[in-house]
């Protein structure tokens, strides 16, 4: 059985046709994996997760209006009651491992009344799993390992049922397997440099001049006036920027209808903030997938730096805002730092990972990859601890984006 603390909780997006963030997925992963879940006790972990996730945190504070997929084990699909409240909002995933019997599929359905939305991960279809078919919503298909038949998605497709692509590495995939009949997908074909989304290739933004928005507005004595006549020529940043700001979630009395007032009511860390998440997303759809994950590392270079590494943490959150702009803007890292009017403390951790400052970068990247062996049960709970409220926070700010929430 796993020790209590050694777990790592992370969210994985899913998205659909469009490249819209619809869903996320609960991972669960062992503190000295690198790539994927390695739990020795399925019902722990569960219960950890769910514990975590639906209770101490909330669903709303990790997703917003996002669906969450959960995986399940046996023992609580045979035991309905021991499923996470709010059924509308929670997909639940029945394992490829998990033992198909009749006690199983009268479970499903059993499932399936309560309300909930269920998917099959890894599913591969054969005499023994075909029965299952009535009370699935949605499979998984495994497009890398063991990629489905023509015959198997016209036969999923035919029974209404939902196509979610896992494991997809490449555009290329993504295209492929959204031509087949797939509507949701899940991979990092969205977070690799090379990915130029069809829709991307129309933008007519201009990165040198969202560079020299950043550069303003990172400077001691920020011009805000002169910030605000270069945002004037980035519409596409003015009107999300006006439409997180005015949406419901921020519950303005008067409605905010320009840049200037806009500055005055958020706030300049605020603004920065928000500009730089839209400048480094660049209106594109495969960014914008990104940016969650961005806020949220963010966000958690600044709770460690108060937490252990006694050292600035609003340079430690600029810092983690800055440390995926590369992978965002398709630049390298170190013409940003020389083209960026931040301190040498901030392009020392994010060139080499050095100082305080990298050293607290390099331990939030490795949580996220969940490559902490060694580190200790004290360590890994303020990581998880943080993740959440970094993850509830970036929730939070990216709220009224159209593309996020």
């Amino acid at each position: 059985m796993v020790k209590q603390t050694s777990y790592c909780i992370a969210l994985q997006s899913i998205c659909d046709e469009n490249l819209r963030h619809v869903a996320d997925e609960l991972l669960y992963r062992s503190s000295g994996s690198a790539q994927s879940a390695e739990i020795e006790d399925d019902l722990v972990a569960t219960s950890r997760a769910c514990n975590v996730a639906f209770y101490e945190t909330g669903i709303e504070s990790l997703c917003g209006e996002r669906k969450l997929f959960f995986n399940a084990p046996r023992e609580w699909l045979l035991n309905p009651n021991l499923l996470p409240p709010n059924p509308d909002r929670v997909v639940i995933e029945v394992l490829e491992n998990v033992k198909v019997d009749s006690g199983l599929l009268i479970s499903l359905k059993k499932i399936k009344e309560l309300g909930y939305t269920i998917a099959l991960d890894d599913f591969v279809l054969t005499p023994k799993t075909r029965p299952m078919l009535p009370f699935v919503d949605i499979i998984k298909l495994d497009v890398l390992e063991s990629p489905p038949s023509q015959s198997e998605i016209d036969l999923y497709l035919l029974n209404g049922i939902t196509l979610l692509a896992e494991k997809v590495e490449t555009m290329e995939l993504f295209e492929r397997y959204k031509h087949l009949g797939c509507t949701l997908f899940q991979g990092y074909f969205f977070s690799r440099p090379e990915v130029k989304s069809a829709l991307s290739v129309h933008r007519s933004s201009n990165l040198n001049a969202r560079m020299n928005i950043l550069k303003e507005l990172y400077r001691d004595d920020v011009d805000l006036g002169k910030v605000e006549q270069q945002l004037l020529y980035e519409p596409q940043i003015v009107v999300r920027l006006l439409k997180m700001i005015n949406s419901a979630h921020y519950k303005r009395v008067n409605t905010i209808t320009s840049i200037q007032h806009a500055m005055a009511v958020v706030g300049l860390e605020k603004l920065r903030t928000l500009v730089t998440t839209l400048v480094i997303a660049n209106d594109d759809p495969c960014k914008m997938l990104l940016l969650p994950k961005v806020l949220t590392r963010a966000a958690m270079c600044q709770k460690l730096a108060q937490y252990k590494f006694n050292t600035n943490p609003d340079e430690a959150f600029i810092m983690g805002l800055l440390s995926m702009a590369d992978l965002m803007l398709n630049q390298d890292i170190d013409v940003l730092c020389e083209q960026l009017p931040i301190s040498g403390t901030i392009k020392e951790a994010l060139l080499s990972h050095s100082g305080k400052q990298g050293t607290l970068l390099l331990l939030a990247m490795k949580f996220e990859k969940a490559e902490l062996l060694g580190a200790s049960d004290s360590t890994i709970d303020a990581l998880n601890k943080f993740y959440l409220e970094s993850r509830s926070w970036a929730t939070d700010a990216l709220h009224g984006l159209d593309c996020i929430s």
